[in-house]
């Protein structure tokens, strides 16, 4: 029987993107709290060693922070020589960078026949430099990490490579069209991923959050003036039957059950954690 501990998780090496935002440091702070050495990856090097720092004291753990552009694979495989010349190895990946950003976002919903004299404030006004932005980092800011640092953990023939997906990529939501998109390529690259790596010792799954408040999609969910939720953010709240945004906190279980040897024949998987999101008709 195998042990229904996190322990194997000790001592064991994760290189995480976007390890200093706020969904990032959760997740961090977690894996060390169960013994893991941690290289936190993030455009903000002083905000990553600020975070390295405070969890290494707090947990005792070797923690530190790297500058890294998930876009640049040469800035990747240089971040990845430190890495290794730090830690000697790497056993787990999360590629948590990613986000949206008002400039690929519609200010409609939808267009009907009352719309046809303001298209530009739709599909039709999207501006491609934004959408690409969106689509390049969550998408090719997942594949390219794992091109650097899946290598390592397949030369070994052993390791754990986890996604951070959204419940965007199963039911896009309206105005954010590259965001969606990109998800849901996420979670195809996953399941691909996952076959092309299966017979290596590496495992490949992802999470799907659902709505988790973050500086990314503050500015949709919550009225500036007010501090109250927007129509957007009711609605959401509404479909939600748990009738809240998620904490960070609340994807951790699921991150160290698809970290550990105890998910050992788990791959190709996307799990939400969505409060019940995915599981409503809105009836």
């Amino acid at each position: 029987m195998k042990n229904n501990s996190f322990e194997d998780l000790k001592d064991k090496v994760c290189v995480i993107t976007g390890g200093a935002g706020v969904i990032g440091a959760s997740m961090v702070e977690v894996l060390a709290s169960a013994g893991v050495k941690v290289a936190i990856l993030d455009l903000r090097e002083e905000v990553a060693s600020e975070l390295a720092n405070k969890i290494q004291a707090k947990y005792n753990v070797e923690c530190c922070g790297f500058a890294t552009n998930v876009l640049d694979k040469a800035t990747l495989t240089e971040t990845k020589k430190e890495v290794i010349k730090k830690f000697g190895k790497v056993d787990i990946l999360i590629n948590g960078a990613g986000g949206n950003s008002p400039e690929a976002t519609t200010k409609l919903e939808t267009l009907d026949a009352d719309s046809v004299d303001k298209l530009e404030e739709g599909f039709f006004g999207l501006k491609m430099e934004g959408f690409q932005k969106v689509f390049d980092l969550n998408f090719i800011g997942t594949l390219l990490p794992t091109m650097v640092f899946g290598e390592e953990m397949v030369k070994r023939g052993s390791g754990s490579v986890v996604n951070i997906s959204s419940m965007n990529s199963y039911k896009p939501l309206t105005k954010i069209p590259a965001y969606s998109a990109a998800k849901a390529a996420v979670n195809n690259f996953t399941e691909w991923l996952a076959v092309h790596f299966a017979k290596t010792g590496v495992r490949v799954n992802a999470i799907a959050p659902g709505f988790f408040l973050t500086n990314q999609n503050r500015f949709l969910l919550i009225d500036e003036k007010t501090g109250g939720l927007t129509p957007r953010g009711q609605k959401i709240i509404s479909n939600t039957p748990m009738a809240k945004y998620g904490e960070p906190e609340d994807l951790q279980g699921t991150l160290l059950f698809l970290t550990s040897d105890i998910s050992s024949f788990i791959t190709g998987i996307v799990i939400p954690v969505d409060g019940g999101y995915s599981a409503f008709g809105g009836v």
